[in-house]
């Protein structure tokens, strides 16, 4: 049976336990198809002699400032590809993309022709955002629990896996209020859900989990 990515958000509240060498809770997600993904990989900042390296995310030695204390601007992703797709996987809290493209950095601005969808957990500027840039060079963002309001595809399948919640005008405050703390917990699941149906992408959670996957340590933009 496929993993699909329908767990990541299933996990998006559950702390990393120190068992865990790799990742499993609190994952932000970026998929990009329309480019390479050693480019792809380069434009989001990796270095060049680690990236043909090939490493794999547990053996990666973040260098210290100070003796002992990693640098807390560098920060460890893993990666890997799944049909047309690339996708980078990061549990510090942010997409590095998220933080590039809103930053207006260069390398990072979506181009013709290149599809980009990032599930961002935004734990340092909440809420959780869905950002799409679906080829025409633009970029549309929803929180999750909203659509991009384009009538996409991507919109079609967040409706259609119950990742679209009642908000104002349409409900009352009390109504989107109570809908919340009663559905609240499996929103990010079930925007995963939605994201996995539009994208046909599968990552292995068992590969992730371990920390089997190539690795790379990115700088913050």
């Amino acid at each position: 049976m496929s993993d699909g990515i329908a767990w990541i958000g299933a996990h998006h509240h559950t702390p990393n336990a120190p068992s865990v060498r790799g990742m499993r809770g609190g994952i932000s997600l970026t998929l990009a198809r329309g480019v390479e993904q050693d480019e792809f990989l380069i434009n989001l900042g990796a270095d060049l002699d680690e990236l043909d390296a090939r490493t794999l995310y547990t053996e990666l030695r973040a260098p210290a400032i100070v003796p002992g204390q990693p640098n807390p601007s560098v920060n460890a992703v893993m990666y890997g590809t799944c049909g047309e797709w690339t996708y980078v996987l990061e549990d510090w809290g942010m997409a590095t993309w998220s933080m590039g493209y809103q930053g207006k950095v260069e390398s990072m601005l979506p181009c013709e022709g290149e599809e980009i969808l990032c599930l961002t957990l935004n734990r340092f500027r909440p809420p959780a955002l869905i950002i799409h840039a679906p080829g025409n060079g633009s970029a549309y963002r929803a929180d999750f629990g909203t659509t991009t309001s384009r009538g996409s595809a991507l919109d079609q399948a967040l409706a259609s896996a119950g990742a679209v919640y009642p908000s104002i005008p349409d409900a009352s405050a009390d109504e989107v209020v109570a809908y919340y703390e009663e559905h609240g917990e499996r929103l990010p699941e079930l925007v995963f859900t939605a994201v996995g149906a539009y994208t046909g992408v599968s990552i292995d959670q068992a590969a992730v989990t371990a920390g089997a996957l190539p690795g790379l340590l990115i700088l913050q933009p």
